[in-house]
């Protein structure tokens, strides 16, 4: 029988080794401030597996663009803390605002200067049109931007789109990631479904993506749901979690769940 002592220091060893090899990523997925309505969309947003995909470490400065009330930032806020750096470039209000503009950002600031994960985010606001400087020019690693790109579509079509792209390359150090995730439209539908449906073609984000400047240089099918038919009477958001259609064909849109969405990793180019 091998002595206490050679035992108690074979445990520490495995702790101190267990301890080392700790995946930052799936910590932050499993930290305790995160609720649990959050923690059940897991299963369609698959947060652990997208991070990887983007290359995300815990010593970089990250720009979230318009993150809501902050599915993602309970993520990024705690593995970023310590070594790295989270810039919220949330909405830009304005008097022609939506009103859920005004509801989210106030939340969002009432979390930086209440829940202590938050309290290191440095707040700023992104607008691709009125407010496009989300972060000092070249001094991001990462932009990600979660279920957004559909929204400039939708309100000023492709120059906003394209303003919004420029912007992401300008923040970006040369070699730095653009994350992209949003909800896949099929390339053979009618461009106009585009307008109102929450869904946009991955041919449009890349080629607004490289006009800007960027390489495509890998997409996943981490977060694609082949159940979606991308054809819903209130486009994206008679699914869930928005589950617009009320009681009408509810079990259909359970049963389908989150979108069919895109997963794209651009690179800013280091020359």
């Amino acid at each position: 029988m091998k002595p206490l002592v050679t035992l108690l220091s074979a445990a520490l060893l495995t702790l101190a080794t267990a301890t080392a090899v700790a995946d930052p990523i799936t910590d932050a997925v499993a930290n305790e401030h995160r609720e649990m309505k959050d923690r059940l969309r897991d299963e369609y947003r698959n947060p652990q597996q997208t991070l990887r995909f983007f290359g995300i470490e815990p010593n970089m400065t990250v720009v979230e663009i318009w993150p809501g009330g902050g599915w993602y930032t309970d993520i990024l806020a705690p593995m970023l803390k310590e070594n790295g750096k989270l810039i919220a470039a949330h909405f830009h209000v304005t008097e022609n605002s939506p009103k859920y503009y005004s509801r989210y950002l106030n939340q969002f600031k009432d979390k930086i200067a209440n829940h202590p994960p938050y309290a290191d985010i440095e707040l700023t606001a992104f607008d691709a049109v009125l407010a496009p400087d989300l972060a000092k020019p070249g001094s991001a690693d990462a932009v990600l931007t979660f279920r957004n790109v559909h929204n400039w579509y939708m309100q000023k079509g492709e120059e906003s789109l394209n303003k919004a792209f420029a912007a992401f390359f300008k923040a970006l150090k040369p070699g730095g990631i653009l994350g992209v995730v949003d909800h896949q439209l099929p390339e053979s539908a009618d461009d106009v479904t585009m307008e109102k449906s929450g869904y946009i073609k991955k041919s449009l984000v890349v080629d607004a993506a490289e006009a800007a400047g960027f390489t495509l240089a890998a997409e996943s099918d981490v977060n694609a749901n082949p159940m979606d038919t991308a054809d819903h009477p209130r486009g994206v958001w008679s699914l869930p979690p928005s589950m617009a259609m009320g009681e009408e064909n509810k079990d259909k849109y359970l049963a389908i769940g989150e979108s069919n969405r895109m997963t794209l990793k651009f690179v800013k180019p280091k020359n």
